[in-house]
This record gives structure tokens, sequence and C-alpha cells, in this order.
């Protein structure tokens, strides 16, 4: 039995949650992860696993070798890197995490770049509206929108990004342009369920800030179609500026009460706490950060 295979799969199972589901992952046969991990099972003379019906339950030993199989696999995988040359030269494969749509508009060309200048690099890019693991994913930078909180992780901050309302000059024209927030009850929003309830939008800030009921008679879950709507005409939407940018300068959005916007979100990139990254990471970050901000200056 090789015990670092069997660890992996371990963790694999125990991320999946089912033996079905972590054979479909690694592309193996149900029955060579059952077999597999009943013989880690005996190797070490406890049981991993609770077995239902539906799904696997890790024992109360199954999560205290689950954190120990992550530490010493990311323990072989820092080795291996080290010995690879990570650590001497920028090379190997860099594995990044965004948002789907600042990972589409600001992350790709700025990675395309990046992959011209440094052909020893190859890039992985995960994007997703949701909070990626650093560690159990096994990425090497995310970018976060937000305030961050205390945490092992190294940040570097990229730029902010102002949280905006907008509507189309079609819809201005049927229904007036507020002038305060309390207008805004007498309007139709368009509430993207990203960035909060979707029956109130905040603004203000510190001891200054409030919020305010919005009547959403349409909620969506992605940026692209909130943008698709408001420029239709369904009503105002509330977004984070680098999302309707190109809307608002080509005219098709025009952004509204931009006095009353509450505090801008920073960005960072950040990276697990380790005492010392390697060079592939070091050189995205010095490449990528005054270009990221130079892009984020724009919108």
């Amino acid at each position: 039995m090789d015990r670092l295979d069997s660890m992996a799969l371990f963790l694999d199972v125990a991320e999946c949650g089912s033996l079905s589901a972590a054979g479909r992952r690694l592309g193996i046969p149900l029955a060579t992860v059952s077999r597999r991990i009943a013989d880690l099972e005996t190797h070490l003379g406890t049981r991993l696993f609770n077995r239902t019906t539906r799904s696997l339950v890790l024992t109360e030993a199954g999560q205290g070798y689950r954190a120990a199989c992550g530490r010493i696999l990311d323990d072989v995988d820092e080795a291996e890197r080290a010995a690879a040359g990570e650590y001497v030269a920028p090379r190997g494969e860099l594995i990044l995490a965004a948002p789907l749509a600042f990972g589409r508009l600001h992350m790709t060309p700025v990675v395309a770049d990046f992959l011209a200048a440094y052909p020893d690099i190859d890039v992985r890019m995960l994007l997703a509206d949701r909070l990626a693991h650093l560690l159990d994913d096994h990425i090497d930078l995310a970018l976060r929108i937000g305030d961050l909180p205390d945490s092992t992780m190294v940040a570097t901050r990229v730029g902010e990004v102002r949280r905006v309302l907008c509507a189309a000059p079609r819809y201005l024209e049927d229904r007036g342009t507020p002038e305060t927030i309390a207008a805004l009850a007498d309007h139709r929003a368009i509430a993207f369920s990203s960035l909060g309830p979707p029956g109130q939008w905040d603004f203000g800030t510190d001891r200054a800030e409030r919020s305010v009921p919005v009547s959403a008679r349409l909620t969506v879950n992605s940026a692209e179609a909130a943008v698709d709507a408001c420029i239709a005409g369904a009503g105002i939407v509330r977004l984070l500026s680098y999302q309707c940018a190109d809307a608002v300068r080509d005219g098709r959005l025009v952004l509204l009460l931009e006095d009353e916007e509450p505090a801008p979100w920073p960005i960072h990139l950040v990276r697990a706490g380790q005492e010392r990254a390697p060079v592939k990471i070091r050189a995205f970050l010095d490449f990528a950060t005054p270009r990221l901000r130079a892009r984020l200056a724009q919108d």
C-alpha cells in the first residue's frame, strides 16, 4: 500500500462525502476506492468513516487523521516544490482563484500577459462566486473582495471597489431620477443576491450608515444578468463598480446617488501564510499588483 496515495485518496473521500463521488472525481472505479479505504482502515486498525446509506461521516479518529494527512501532504508538496526549483526560479503551475466577473474582466488579461512574460509557469484559474478554501483547494493565490477576517493569510492589497447604483436612461425617462435615497421607495429594484439581502440596500459610512428598504421584483445571482436586466429597463440595481463599468462608459447605464455610496471594499490577493513563498508566487504578485491597481483605478 502506497501510504501517501492512500492519504490523498482518504482526503478526497472525506471532502466528497461519498466513495462514488470521490471515484468519479479521480476516475477510479467505486470498487477500487472502497477496497483502498478498507485497506487503509485495516492498516490503521481503526474505522475512519461511519457509513450510512447516503453518505460517509468521519469518525473522531477520522477527523484527527484528516488533519494529520493534510499537514503531511502539504509538507511533501512543499519539499517537492523546493527540490524542483520553485524557490529558485519562477516555474511550475500557479493556481489562482477569483470571482467570476472579476476574473473575466481583470484577472484574465493580466494572466495572459504574465504567461507571455514567464514561459516556464503554467496557470490554472478557478473562477467562481464562492469563497475558495486555499488549503483544501490547493490554491496558491486567491482574490478576495471585502474586509479580510483575522487569519494567517498573507494579503497584498491591489485596489478597492465601489458599490454603485445604476439604471438605464430609458428607465429614468419613464420613472424619473431619484435625488435622495428615500426616493428609492418609489422605484423598482433589481436585487443582486451576492451583494446582500434582496430587500435592502446600505448607504453611508461608519456611524452614519443606514439601511433602506427596496422593492425588488427581480432577484438574480449573476452580475451579467443584473447588468442585462438593468439595461433592459427592469429597474435600479446595485453592483460592484467593475461589473457595470463598460455599460456606464458607453452610456447604457447611468450612476445614481454617488454621494451616498457606502465605503469602498478593499481588494486583496491572499495566500496561505508561510515563511517563504515560491518564486512563481512572488513573480505573479510583482507582475500583477501594479497592473490590477491600474485597471481598477479606471472603474
